[in-house]
């Protein structure tokens, strides 16, 4: 069927009620935006469901959500897991609420048993939840860091972490096999909750959740102590962090804390930004008034769903606010955590550290001085809960850290997903623990860079949008994966690994080798001198993303190989 046969049949057929004709009879005289909306089904991918609110196949609504929940349904009633559960979440996005609910309802009209959170919960208490509860499956609502316009649906397994090979396949699969709206099943509320199938779940997960963080400090006195001058400023960017970060932090003993207020309570129109996402310097512009105005120590911004965290922090000899990027807030956090494990004796001699194909060189040179074994894994963090799933079945291994680049990391095993809640604890404890000693939180990443060398890195995209841009972003890969490439601006190719082929190329003798990862569009090239560079499509945007990472021998040399390298890597990808 045509887009435009496809959008001829919303617009007629009784499977859609009269909003959704209506919205898109709205649109009749602009093919470009039938196409857009018509040219594909959303796909329930490996991350599940991501896309633009609105009525049609390629976007986020009722209908799409339904098909998902009822493929969702169909494969866990097959493994016959119905009586466990299904915790689901959401956050403060527009239709989040109601996608929640409707997803509750469809899994309690096929038998299956769901514990919905009764507001906006971050993903991280989420996972959790899914592990306290002993569920069989979570599911949360959120479109993370996109912008307003976005929603989504991310599902996890019973281990709290999202779902990965097989089982993703499994399910997709299953969802793929329902061939009309017809086959969702309905339920009311009430005839769920009089059969005891809808159940909500109230602030006592908070205070566990919460709980569970608080004995993950390591120096509570020291916290004590310095909390009282220590001043943090956080926004939750309108997002569900502020549900429970506040509450956090002054329990641990931070005194100082102000939020900033215009971004305090959820709202899915995120109205003083245009993208809630702490990787991007624009969304701190009220955070660092606020910080200037208080004389903060530290700045925090958590995203929508609370999975990621960005931080400033002031440099006392400049009295600037200094921008981390997602790899030096983590190591910073993972530094301080490891060397204080160390220090008291609570280190594993068989510990982990995870992190990915396109974070920080730095992560490894940290693992190697602390003897932990340090596993690289595809980009998404479920990539990094399938081998924390591997380290609970082995006895003899213990996870000690895990990251990646995009803002977020997890700094225990109480959860399977990326927690910039827990991050913001830790960072404050970190900020106390070297307020302590005299020194700031940009000291300390100044004292990291003089210890394991000057690593930087950097991330660009290049937006394309629709189906020219999906097909523009194809070309594009194609034309990388089949050119051969020695070179790179003045650094040499050592290696080419293209992993969606399995493929390791020595570039010098042309051997092949096996990359040993699960199958991903993703090519990665290392370069001579600790340099790198990789490529891969967004899971979740029209975006083609490009990775790089120096190794210098001071701040002013890594930034300069950086900015060269990213202007020839931009030119290389570009074709020009």
């Amino acid at each position: 069927m045509s887009y435009l046969e496809e959008y001829k049949k919303w617009c007629e057929s009784p499977e859609f009620d009269e909003q959704t004709k209506e919205e898109l009879l709205k649109i009749k005289d602009d093919e470009k935006e039938i196409e857009d909306r018509f040219y594909k089904e959303l796909e329930f991918g490996t991350a599940g469901l991501r896309g633009v609110i609105g009525a049609g196949t390629n976007r986020m609504n009722k209908y799409t959500v339904g098909k998902a929940t009822q493929g969702l349904a169909n494969y866990i009633l097959e493994q016959k897991v119905e009586d466990k559960g299904v915790a689901i979440s959401y956050d403060s996005r527009r239709m989040s609420k109601e996608f929640a609910l409707q997803t509750s309802l469809i899994l309690n009209a096929n038998g299956i048993k769901t514990y919905l959170f009764e507001n906006l919960r971050p993903v991280p208490e989420l996972s959790f939840a899914v592990r306290e509860l002993k569920c069989t499956a979570g599911i949360m609502i959120t479109a993370s860091h996109n912008p307003p316009k976005y929603n989504g649906y991310k599902v996890y397994w019973e281990d709290g972490a999202q779902i990965v090979s097989p089982r993703d396949k499994e399910i997709i699969q299953k969802v793929r096999n329902i061939k009309s709206f017809s086959e969702i099943k309905e339920i009311t509320r009430e005839e769920a909750e009089e059969k005891g199938l809808l159940n909500i779940i109230k602030e006592e997960m908070d205070e566990k959740y919460l709980s569970t963080l608080e004995k993950l400090v390591l120096n509570p006195e020291i916290v004590k102590e310095q909390g009282k001058e220590l001043k943090v400023v956080y926004t939750p960017l309108h997002g569900t962090g502020n549900t429970v970060a506040e509450k956090l932090l002054h329990r641990i003993g931070l005194q100082n804390v102000y939020v900033v207020e215009e971004q305090k309570d959820p709202d899915g129109n995120f109205p003083t930004v245009d993208y809630p996402n702490p990787e991007d310097k624009k969304a701190f512009k009220l955070a660092l008034e606020l910080a200037n105005k208080v004389d903060a120590d530290v700045v925090l911004a958590t995203d929508p769903d609370a999975d990621r965290l960005g931080i400033f922090a002031k440099d006392n000899k400049t009295g600037k606010y200094m921008e981390y990027t997602g790899n030096m807030s983590a190591l910073l956090i993972a530094e301080y955590r490891i060397s204080q494990m160390k220090e008291k004796n609570i280190l594993s001699k068989n510990g982990v550290f995870i992190t990915t194909v396109v974070s920080s060189d730095l992560a490894k040179a940290i693992a190697k001085y602390y003897n932990l074994e340090c596993p690289e894994v595809l980009t998404g963090f479920k990539n990094i809960g399938a081998v924390m799933r591997k380290i609970d079945e082995d006895e003899n291994k213990e996870y000690v850290f895990g990251y990646e680049e995009s803002y977020g990391c997890l700094i225990g095993d109480y959860a399977r997903d990326k927690d910039g809640i827990s991050a913001v604890m830790a960072l404050c404890e970190a900020a106390c623990y070297y307020r302590s000693k005299g020194k700031t939180l940009w000291d300390a990443m100044q004292d990291i860079y003089e210890k394991y060398g000057y690593y930087k890195e950097a991330q660009v995209s290049i937006l394309l949008e629709g189906a020219e841009g999906a097909q523009k972003i194809k070309e594009m890969m194609t034309k990388m994966r089949e050119t051969p490439i020695n070179k790179i601006g003045e650094y040499e190719v050592l290696t080419f690994k293209d992993i969606e082929r399995d493929i390791v190329r020595n570039m010098k003798t042309g051997e092949e080798t096996k990359t040993g990862l699960p199958t991903s569009n993703v090519l990665y090239y290392e370069l001579e001198d600790n340099n790198w560079c990789c490529i891969r499509p967004s899971g979740t945007e029209p975006k083609i993303k490009i990775y790089m990472g120096v190794k210098g021998t001071s701040n002013e040399d890594a930034d300069k190989k950086l900015e060269d390298l990213k202007e020839k890597m931009l030119e290389t990808v570009k074709g020009e």
